[in-house]
């Protein structure tokens, strides 16, 4: 069966058409500025030329039909018809408490994910426009939800709570949710394999360290603590978002510079974490850039950044009580051998022995410690779109 993935965001629209025979990417796109001057259709098949498409994009269904008319192109695209699209599985990044695993959608999903807007008001409008847009164009094909928070809803509820009046959780939903959830089960799960053992016989802990970043705590297969919370805002610092400080900053500075709530939100989100600090940007390539330069800034930032991914994969191993494996993944986890150095560095005491020539290693799936290495380290490339295409093949059989 043939696979499409779909992640809409605002303005955008990414996919992979995955044949599922063998999970080879047929084709994969990204169409930018939707809505706005300028759209443009990137579409590369496989072994084929890149396309460039730019034409105007009023909204998601005119895109997602370009999208469409590129796949079934003589030219460059990667099937005879669209026929052969045999489900489509769709990214939504918040399912509230309501969704602890994917499901087909159906008017009842539609609705629960509608209820769930006020959790994720940036994100899941998007990924309702795609899913609407999808239905619409292809009305007999079957269609899945995956979702970023589902992974995290095996955590236990002293892990979920927050130290405010209960009566706002059961009011309002306030709990920590967590995100990034795809990609903490794919790199559990070949993690898994890699040791050469099942999932449930481990304890792992896995680091998502990108432009957005969370830790979680995997036991048995089952996110037992992550480091996001309510909202993406919380855990580590980030590449714009500053992660957890005291909550009292927040009135403190509204008050000093008389900011609104919109204002101080934006500010967290977008002018905070890495790029706050450093004062440089919110790319760590530069920022280490900066650093080798001298930058005492930029080299206190990449201090500050690792300092905190050190304390939560601590804190997590006493959450575990045993640690089986250590795993980096995403932009900065799976290709900067500097910041795993750094990192591993405070767990020396824990027998962590990291191989140096292996660290040097990037872009493929790998053990990058010694053998001897108390705990193994691993490195393993996320593929959130290839776990959305497992779990719609699975729901759809």
């Amino acid at each position: 069966m043939k696979i499409l993935v779909i992640n809409c965001g605002s303005s955008s629209l990414k996919y992979q058409l995955i044949d599922m025979e063998n999970e080879h990417v047929l084709a994969k796109g990204l169409v930018e500025r939707i809505g706005i001057e300028g759209s443009i259709l990137k579409h590369e098949s496989a072994n084929k030329e890149k396309e460039i498409i730019k034409v105007p994009m009023e909204d998601h269904k005119v895109a997602l039909k370009l999208v469409l008319e590129a796949l079934v192109n003589e030219e460059y695209g990667a099937i005879a018809s669209m026929e052969e699209i045999g489900a489509v599985g769709h990214r939504v990044v918040h399912g509230g408490e309501k969704f602890a695993e994917s499901c087909v959608l159906m008017e009842e999903v539609i609705k629960a994910l509608e209820d769930c807007i006020e959790l994720a008001p940036l994100h899941n409008p998007p990924n309702l426009i795609g899913i609407s847009a999808c239905r619409e164009i292809l009305p007999e094909v079957p269609m899945v939800a995956v979702f970023d928070t589902a992974f995290h809803q095996t955590m236990p509820k002293e892990a979920f709570l927050y130290g405010i009046p209960y009566e706002y959780y059961e009011k309002y939903g306030i709990r920590k949710y967590g995100f990034h959830g795809t990609s903490h089960r794919f790199v559990s799960i070949q993690a898994a394999a890699l040791l050469g053992k099942k999932p449930e016989e481990l304890n792992l802990i896995t680091c998502h360290l990108g432009n957005g970043a969370s830790i979680a705590a995997v036991k048995g297969g089952k996110s037992v603590e992550t480091s996001m919370g309510f909202t993406p805002l919380a855990g580590l610092i980030m590449g714009t978002r500053c992660g957890d400080i005291d909550p009292a900053i927040v009135p403190f500075l509204m008050q000093k510079e008389n900011l609104s709530i919109e204002e101080v939100n934006n500010l967290m989100n977008k002018q905070s974490g890495v790029l706050g600090l450093s004062g440089v940007s919110s790319d760590f390539r530069d920022i280490e850039e900066e650093a080798a330069k001298g930058n005492e800034r930029a080299q206190v930032t990449l201090e500050t950044f690792r300092l905190r991914v050190r304390e939560t994969i601590g804190a997590y191993a006493a959450v575990l009580g045993r640690v089986d494996g250590i795993i980096f993944t995403a932009g900065l986890g799976e290709n900067s051998a500097k910041d795993r150095a750094a990192i591993c560095e405070g767990f020396k005491a824990w027998g962590i022995a990291l191989d140096e020539e292996a660290n040097k290693q990037r872009g493929k799936e790998m053990f990058i410690s010694t053998k001897d290495s108390k705990i193994p380290v691993m490195v393993i490339p996320t593929n959130e779109e290839l776990m959305i295409a497992r779990d719609t093949l699975a729901l759809v059989k």
